[in-house]
């Protein structure tokens, strides 16, 4: 079966510049690779092709006679034509570039220590508790170290894992396959690099067993709804002594019945009464580190009007500063009236009636509709 055309398996135009072969290689690469696609014998034969395309074309000799002479360039002995050699496309620089950050790996080809994976735990507080901070106590069911063993994974105390024998401690093993070099993960210590003799009998040999964590996190003063908390380390151990992860504590803060937080300031709805808009009030609203304060309304509030209590608003986070309270009045319409407030309310609008200048809004509108009737619609 003729080979695809190199250009074509990296899906590049042949006068591609260096730049558009690699990114198109790393981006094949990174897809194809075996250790993504664990069993595709497809995928597998497919990373084979595009890094054969790759590693003949990034080379100006190499692809200069492949533009020249096509396959046939590197078809004797089959490890290419005269002066070019066999190559080694896994120890490139850019694969270890790739797989360090995709597998684990380091430049050499070793394997890195894994560390424990990050966990995420959310929590629900009050807005009391926000403002002022508080403490949660979190159950937190991860992996820890295991006592047995002390994390080492073997039962010989004092013991480390052995250097695996089949990688050397490299967690990759090489294999030659026609015209490639083939690097796997090591099938006995499974990219560890180290092999464990005789495991523990309670971990298995991972240095890790499953438990349930109690955990008290502190929330600080200030903290907003969706705010993420880091905590270093407190995530699942790592096995066999690799760093532990972290966790993650996601805040939710519940919505309160008054306050409405706007960042640092706070916004409070708050009903009056006509005859208290209308003639003016003293009122006592709470504040939302359980103060109580006192709002002065003038006669004549209209709904929406609102008052400033500077200081009175939220916590700022990681200082002193405090933003300001906001009280927004609804002035509400008495509703199932008693016949003695219905014939002060029907007295009252006799009077209003005739002339009186207490409502302008309402007798500019009705002014300005009376002559809309009057000159027509234009």
């Amino acid at each position: 079966m003729a080979k695809q055309d190199y250009y074509a398996t990296l899906g590049v135009a042949r006068n591609a510049s260096a730049d558009d072969l690699k990114r198109a290689y790393r981006k094949l690469a990174m897809q194809f690779h075996p250790d993504r696609n664990p069993g595709d014998k497809q995928a597998e034969a497919r990373f084979k092709d595009v890094s054969e395309a790759y590693d003949i074309l990034k080379d100006d000799q190499k692809r200069g006679a492949y533009d020249r002479f096509g396959h046939a360039a590197f078809e004797q002995g089959g490890g290419g034509g005269p002066g070019m050699g066999g190559f080694d496309f896994s120890a490139g620089g850019d694969l270890g570039d790739i797989f360090a950050q995709m597998f684990g790996t380091d430049r050499r080809g070793g394997q890195r220590t894994r560390t424990g994976a990050d966990l995420r735990q959310g929590v629900e507080i009050s807005l009391a508790e926000a403002f002022s901070g508080t403490k949660v106590n979190l159950r937190v069911p991860t992996r820890v170290k295991c006592e047995s063993c002390e994390g080492s994974g073997t039962q010989d105390k004092g013991r480390t894992a052995d250097t695996c024998p089949t990688c050397h401690g490299a967690g990759k093993v090489r294999a030659q396959q026609g015209f490639f070099l083939i690097e796997r993960t090591c099938p006995t210590c499974g990219g560890q690099g180290r092999v464990i003799r005789n495991p523990c009998r309670v971990c298995q040999g991972a240095g890790t067993v499953q438990r349930e964590r109690s955990l008290s996190v502190a929330i600080p003063a200030g903290v907003e709804d969706g705010t993420r908390i880091r905590l270093n380390g407190e995530g699942e151990a790592g096995g066999q002594g690799a760093q532990n992860g972290d966790l993650y504590v996601h805040v939710s803060v519940r919505p309160h019945e008054f306050f409405q937080r706007e960042q640092a300031n706070i916004l409070m709805r708050v009903p009056l009464r006509m005859t208290q808009a209308a003639l003016g009030d003293d009122i006592e609203v709470p504040v939302v580190d359980g103060s109580r304060a006192r709002v002065k309304i003038p006669p004549g509030t209209q709904t929406g009007e609102q008052f400033r209590l500077r200081g009175k608003g939220f916590s700022v986070l990681r200082s002193a500063a405090r933003g300001d309270m906001f009280i927004q009045v609804a002035v509400e319409t008495p509703q199932n009236l008693s016949p003695k407030q219905r014939e002060l309310l029907e007295a009252f609008e006799a009077e209003a009636s005739k002339g009186s200048k207490g409502s302008p809004d309402h007798e500019g509108f009705f002014a300005k509709v009376a002559a809309f009737f009057e000159g027509g619609r234009g």
